[in-house]
């Protein structure tokens, strides 16, 4: 079958849907986004994670809040004094204040998954990604009144969502970490919570993990070398790895991960407006396949999602990276 493309998730949310934002125009404009890739070429789609978008604060792309704010027994209404509580946590010194403050057990709330995802299925009869945010993450934006330790609340989350996971059949179901490469100390614990949910994807597990992006700047430091465990311990089939903003000095690195994990390689760099070449693509492509099986690349994929990028910029990325796959094999890769 060859190496697939796929988008990792996001993608710049139109204007006009920021100018008027409705939910008609909320549809049409994931309708366009599904178009827009489908018209590239792109093997599997996602709905440009406009499923979270949020008609009342449009500004946002709801990659915390989204997911915690609706969950029962979880307090939206932040005081001075959970601030105060939550900026004791140097790990999430980038935040100013929690997503949401957790007062009791957790339980999906109005938390629907299944029903967000089922809009983008009805537009659509491409091959579909579906994309959440990790309990890793979430756990560490919360500020936490019930469970005592970051393990047992990423715990509590990854049941509410796995559950909610169960339901949804997309051809792939992605769970994103933008957390743990900067703290890969706590790998163990987040592997559990992790796997949690793996299992019970329908059809293909998988699992993007990056240092951050927000105005194209990187959030956290650290190396894939650190998380070689973790790696190696996902019940996914493949990961997604930011790779080419931080260039091909880690590659030795992935060829100590467990041989049944898969990887989706990170070959656009996000956080520049250069646009990159077929030749740039598909030499990155072949610079990995040095190192590790060909038959071990599952996708390329950019490195995040294209969010905070323009949709000019963000389009002809896209065509980039079908246009590199597609030289790549030509040339007998």
């Amino acid at each position: 079958m060859g190496i697939l493309t796929t988008v990792v998730g996001s993608y710049p949310v139109p204007d006009w849907l920021i100018a008027l934002p409705s939910e008609q125009g909320l549809r049409d404009a994931m309708a366009v986004i599904l178009k827009t890739q489908e018209n590239a070429g792109i093997d599997v789609i996602a709905d440009g994670e406009l499923g979270r978008f949020d008609t009342d604060h449009p500004e946002t792309n709801g990659m915390i809040e989204y997911f915690v704010k609706p969950l029962g027994n979880v307090r939206e209404q932040v005081t001075r004094s959970d601030v105060a509580a939550f900026r004791k946590d140097a790990g999430m010194s980038f935040r100013v204040r929690p997503s949401a403050v957790v007062d009791g057990p957790l339980d999906e709330g109005s938390l629907d998954l299944p029903g967000d995802f089922s809009l983008a299925r009805a537009l659509t009869s491409h091959k579909l990604k579906f994309t959440l945010t990790g309990p890793h993450m979430l756990c560490k934006t919360l500020l936490d009144n019930h469970y005592g330790s970051y393990a047992d609340l990423s715990n509590a989350l990854a049941d509410v969502l796995a559950a909610q996971v169960a339901e949804i059949d997309a051809d792939v179901v992605q769970v994103d970490e933008a957390n743990l490469p900067g703290h890969s100390e706590e790998w163990e614990w987040a592997l559990e919570g992790m796997n949690r949910i793996l299992d019970k994807v329908q059809k293909t597990p998988a699992v993007h993990l990056c240092f951050g992006n927000y105005g194209g700047q990187s959030i956290q430091q650290g190396s894939w070398q650190n998380l070689i465990d973790y790696l190696s311990g996902l019940h996914a089939d493949h990961v997604l790895l930011e790779l080419a903003h931080r260039g091909n000095w880690e590659l030795p690195a992935l060829k100590e991960i467990d041989t049944k994990v898969r990887f989706g390689l990170g070959v656009v760099d996000i956080k520049t407006n250069v646009v990159e070449s077929a030749e740039e693509i598909a030499q990155r492509i072949d610079a990995t396949a040095k190192v590790i099986d060909l038959e071990r690349i599952a996708y390329i994929n950019p490195d995040c999602g294209f969010w905070m990028l323009k949709r000019s910029v963000a389009d002809r990325k896209i065509e980039a990276l079908v246009a590199g796959r597609d030289l790549y094999e030509k040339a007998g890769g």
